[in-house]
């Protein structure tokens, strides 16, 4: 975890400076690009530049709507945007030269976009569209409704266009985003397992890929068809392994045999993951995994020694068989696998009803509704401030706040940060590329072509470099339309500038610091631990474990996101913070100790003393639980169970039993849990003398 202490210049430095990996797939970049591109290159052959110009500026608005997931997801998520983007653009279009009903419209569009924030960023996006498209198009108003109703037609058909090109692979690769997602969770099970030794205070692996994978499987736009169920088969075992892999890691027995065992199943992995990618038969897999076989057979046939290292490698080799029979089955290819019974979404991934969630945020309790506030008082006073002032291209200025203003400080500061030194960037950058390109139609339209790849597939590893080449594709974009491209850039860096600025005081003037937030999301952590706990002390319910184990999978990644958000807010405590990290940390140690026990006790057939561990468990879950209760009521937690003594009960018992490689295995294992539980406690009772640390930072009249 980074330092606790703020430093503005150290945040300042870290978001110009911070580069991640693309995640965008350089084919996606260009198909997005082709749907702006396309229209407008034909419009300019045909005569119709103007009708080109609209389709494009519709795909180019809807663009970032084009994510990952399921065909019938990506379909249902990019006719949303293309349909919002339509009707704020016929909005802008017929009341866009009347100032109090343009207002009236900004709070509106400004206060539901903001809300969507609750449905998840994907459906942010739509919100935050438009937003846009409505500032933008009321800077041209259309007095006739006929042809208002034309001109938002067209940018509704560039988003219909971009949609067509994102799903025009669906009958060539129906299942390609499935294999996609399982292949990224069989890389990762490979890295894990070729992984030596792990630091306990970390997430455990693949937390992120995991939840995706449940999504792209078992959400509600899921695929159809027999090979879906060896899709299903294989998340399955991926949770299995990935278990195994967690619980093979407290077997310190016989280092040499296991890292090499563990590099032959790190290969079958592999192979599984590059035949899903490639949607072809697993050979490479079957060859590692007959290795494999060999290897375990050579140095694990004398079961007698290593006894709970060889049960558990004999466990992982069945998985690994499983796991190449269904890979061979899966994909396009697979449609003769035998039908099975559905495998439903875990409940701590399934979305509420949309009225009942809209109804449980309208609430100043709730981030987004306070949110949504923001939005629609900065986009109306940065309309107004435009609008008042004349200023040149001033649709700029309220477009740049809607951008910029997001639901938490960090967010905020990095976008208008970046949004600013970007569009200077741009303002470098078009100048120097119009200087040396050819002053042709055509030459300008191939130099947006490659700014508008640029943008889209570096969005999400440098905003402030892709706003660069948005400002030039945008900037050429408007050429096309008459507009000088010197003035249209400067105006641009003005408008950016006072838009940036005007969204972070919107903030700073009544912020929702995640420092008075970030309690109740550990705590809602350490409840979600305790429930996984729970089910683990009752035997013999998977489907209860898998369920409690995606909820707590779920909780630790909202903790871990609060975490980082107030890790970058001015004026947090350090020793809040380091509260925090703290319990963050141990929690993550709580969370491999309780995969390691569910790993064991599905062998309970062999597993000694099976019914005083689970008892022993079951104390550990009534511990946190109360942990968890004292962290959001703000005090020292109530008398708890001796888990210390309940430990060395256990592990008397253990030592007597017949079953000595499991009963070791055991006996570490509680003996860690009981430490996990005891040391959460410690901390948390630290929490009440931070109360009024926490108090005096929070925002006046900031509601918790």
């Amino acid at each position: 975890m980074p330092p606790s202490s703020y430093s503005f210049r150290n945040h300042l430095v870290e978001s110009l400076t911070r580069i991640k990996r693309p995640d965008v797939p350089l084919r996606v970049a260009i198909r997005n690009t082709a749907a702006v591109v396309l229209p407008l290159g034909i419009g300019m052959a045909t005569g119709h530049t103007a009708i080109g110009l609209g389709i494009g500026a519709g795909a180019l608005d809807t663009m970032f709507s084009d994510q990952p997931g399921p065909y019938r997801q990506r379909i249902a998520r990019l006719l949303l945007a293309s349909l919002a983007a339509g009707l704020a653009s016929l909005c802008g279009f017929l009341i866009g030269d009347q100032l109090l009903p343009m207002l009236l419209a900004t709070l509106a569009t400004g206060f539901l976009g903001g809300l969507l924030v609750v449905f998840g960023t994907d459906i942010a996006r739509v919100g935050m569209t438009s937003m846009i498209l409505l500032v933008i198009t009321a800077a041209e108003p259309i007095p006739s409704p006929v042809e208002a109703i034309a001109a938002s037609a067209l940018i509704f058909a560039g988003g219909l266009l971009l949609a067509l090109f994102s799903v025009a692979a669906w009958p060539l690769q129906r299942y390609w985003p499935e294999r996609n997602a399982l292949a990224e969770v069989y890389r990762g099970l490979a890295a894990l397992a070729r992984q030596a030794s792990h630091d306990d205070a970390d997430a455990p692996a693949l937390t992120d890929a995991m939840t995706t994978l449940q999504q792209t499987l078992l959400g509600r736009h899921r695929a159809h068809g027999r090979a879906m169920e060896a899709f299903g088969v294989l998340l399955e075992l991926a949770e299995r392994i990935r278990l195994e892999l967690v619980a093979m890691s407290e077997a310190h027995a016989a280092p040499g045999a296991n890292a090499l065992l563990r590099a032959d199943v790190a290969r079958v992995l592999q192979g599984v993951a590059e035949a899903l990618d490639a949607g072809e038969s697993p050979s490479r897999a079957m060859h590692a995994l007959q290795t494999l076989q060999a290897s375990q057979e050579a140095l694990l046939g004398d079961e007698t020694t290593h006894r709970s290292m060889a049960a558990h490698f004999h466990a992982l080799s069945g998985q690994l068989a499983a796991a190449v029979r269904n890979a061979n089955w899966a994909g396009s290819r697979g449609e003769e696998r035998a039908a099975a019974a559905e495998t439903r979404l875990p409940r701590a991934l399934r979305g509420s009803a949309t009225w009942a969630t809209l109804r449980a945020n309208f609430t100043m309790r709730s981030v987004a509704f306070r949110h949504a506030l923001r939005c629609a008082a900065c986009l109306s006073l940065t309309l107004l401030v435009s609008r008042l002032w004349q200023l040149p291209h001033g649709y700029w200025l309220p477009m740049t706040a809607a951008i910029v203003l997001r639901p938490d400080f960090a967010a905020t500061f990095n976008f208008g940060l970046l949004r600013v030194v970007g569009t200077v960037l741009g303002l470098l950058l078009t100048t120097v590329l119009l200087y040396v390109t050819p002053d042709a139609p055509w030459a300008h339209l191939t130099l947006m072509g490659l700014l508008c790849v640029a943008f889209r597939y570096l969005a999400s590893a440098h905003y402030g470099i892709a706003v660069a080449t948005l400002t030039g594709t945008v900037v050429i974009l408007l050429s096309f339309e008459g507009v000088g491209s010197g003035a249209a850039v400067m105006d641009r860096v003005i408008n950016t500038v006072l838009g940036s600025g005007m969204a972070l005081l919107a903030y700073v003037v009544w912020p929702t610091w995640e420092r008075s937030r970030a309690r109740a999301a550990l705590s809602a952590m350490l409840s979600a631990y305790a429930d996984y706990l729970a089910a683990l002390a009752l035997p013999g319910q998977r489907d209860v474990h898998r369920e409690t184990r995606t909820a707590a999978r779920t909780a630790r990644t909202n903790a871990q996101a609060s975490l980082e958000r107030m890790r970058v807010e001015p004026a947090t405590p350090p020793a809040l913070f380091d509260l925090a990290s703290a319990l963050f940390a141990n929690g993550n140690r709580l969370a491999r100790t309780a995969m390691s026990f569910e790993a064991l006790l599905d062998e309970r057939d062999t597993l000694p003393e099976h019914e005083a561990t689970c008892r022993f468990i079951g104390s550990a879950a009534d511990a946190t639980h109360a942990i968890a209760d004292a962290l959001r009521e703000r005090r020292a937690p109530d008398a708890l169970p001796d888990l210390r003594t309940m430990q060395r009960e256990l592990a008397l018992r253990l030592a007597a039993s017949d079953a000595h490689g499991n009963a070791d295995l055991l006996a570490r294992i509680s003996d860690r849990l009981a430490d996990n539980v005891n040391t959460l406690a410690h901390v948390t009772g630290r929490s009440p003398q931070l109360t009024a640390l926490d108090d005096r930072h929070s925002p006046a009249g900031h509601v918790a």
